[in-house]
Formats: structure tokens, C-alpha cells, sequence
């Protein structure tokens, strides 16, 4: 079973740009889709985009054209491009793999503030 850790979380002024990290530990990490959530505070947690392990990708209407979710299986890390950040982006950010809709383990997040 593979799990990951986020990083690459930090402060940014809106209309800027961050690269979120997501390493796996473990091995077979490119059988698994990779799944980025985020959970701004008093809100429910919220599905932002996935990368299958075919490397199809799917975005929530609110980052489409914003955010690109990539892999890299040799390295065993996926990735989020986070551009034209807005207030609204902040968030503890999380990715999760998941296995034929089974999802493994949720790391601890990391933290992405947007400054208007």
C-alpha cells in the first residue's frame, strides 16, 4: 500500500503562483489515481482534482484553468501547479491515493494561504 506526504504549501499574494508535492512511500504508486482534496477553515473538505494512473485528469469547476495535476511515476510523487491563486485557494491542501475507488491513507496536509 503506497502513502503520500504533501509539501511545498506557504504564502503567496493573490495572482500568484505555488507547486504542491505529494511523495509516496511504498511501492505500485503508479497503479493508484492521486486525489487532491482541500479544507478551508469552518468548510467542509473539498475534491479539487485527480490524476488517474492512466494520467486522465479531472478539475473542479472553481480551479479549472488554474490548477494542472501531473506525475511523475519514477519519482513516485504527483504534483499540483497552483496559478492565479485567489483568496478563496486558502486552504490546508491534501492528496490522497485511491485504488479502484478505494482510498488509501490522508497525510497531514499542507497549508497554502492566499493574501489579498
Amino acid at each position: 500500500q503506497v502513502q503520500l506526504e504533501e509539501s511545498g504549501g506557504g504564502l503567496v499574494q493573490a495572482g500568484g503562483s505555488l507547486r504542491l508535492s505529494c511523495a509516496a512511500s511504498g511501492n505500485m504508486f503508479s497503479i493508484y489515481d492521486v486525489l487532491w482534496y482541500r479544507q478551508a477553515p469552518g468548510k467542509q473538505r473539498e475534491w479539487v482534482a485527480t490524476i488517474t494512473s492512466g494520467g486522465s485528469t479531472n478539475y473542479a469547476d472553481s480551479v479549472k484553468g488554474r490548477f494542472t495535476i501531473s506525475r511523475d511515476n519514477a519519482k513516485k510523487t504527483g504534483y499540483l501547479q497552483m496559478n492565479s491563486l485567489k483568496a478563496e485557494d486558502t486552504a490546508v491542501y491534501y492528496c490522497v491515493p485511491s485504488n479502484r475507488g478505494r482510498f488509501g491513507s490522508w497525510g497531514q496536509g499542507t497549508q497554502v494561504t492566499v493574501s489579498s
